[in-house]
């Protein structure tokens, strides 16, 4: 089964240029979404879900969380990320129903090799 390598992030976030560097020096095809144009859609984030929580999704270090003062505010993880998609952690890797969050490049090594 070939990769099917999307990732998630942002340009000014480092992390998902280092993603996209790994894949790119390996020359494995990948398509890119800049969360800052378009976010995730229900079902992905449900697909993405069934291997992470939504705490861990959601950048509570991260500008945009303190910016949006969430830190203090009662609110819904789930409706907060669909509809403001900085609040992700980034970069998110997904490879079919494989997801990984953050620059984890063992991960992605396994998934090459498993071709």
């Amino acid at each position: 089964m070939a990769l099917n390598i999307q990732i998630f992030g942002t340009k000014k976030c480092k992390e998902s240029a280092k993603a996209e560097r790994y894949f790119k020096e390996r020359r494995i095809p990948y398509h890119y979404r800049n969360l800052a144009e378009k976010g995730i859609s229900k079902g992905e984030l449900d697909s993405i879900c069934a291997v992470y929580s939504l705490e861990d999704l959601m950048d509570t270090e991260g500008g945009q969380y303190k910016k949006r003062n969430l830190t203090y505010i009662r609110h819904d993880r789930e409706y907060e990320l669909l509809n403001d998609p900085l609040l992700f952690r980034t970069p998110i890797v997904r490879n079919g129903r494989k997801v990984t969050v953050g620059y984890q490049p063992d991960v992605w090594k396994s998934w090459i090799e498993e071709n």
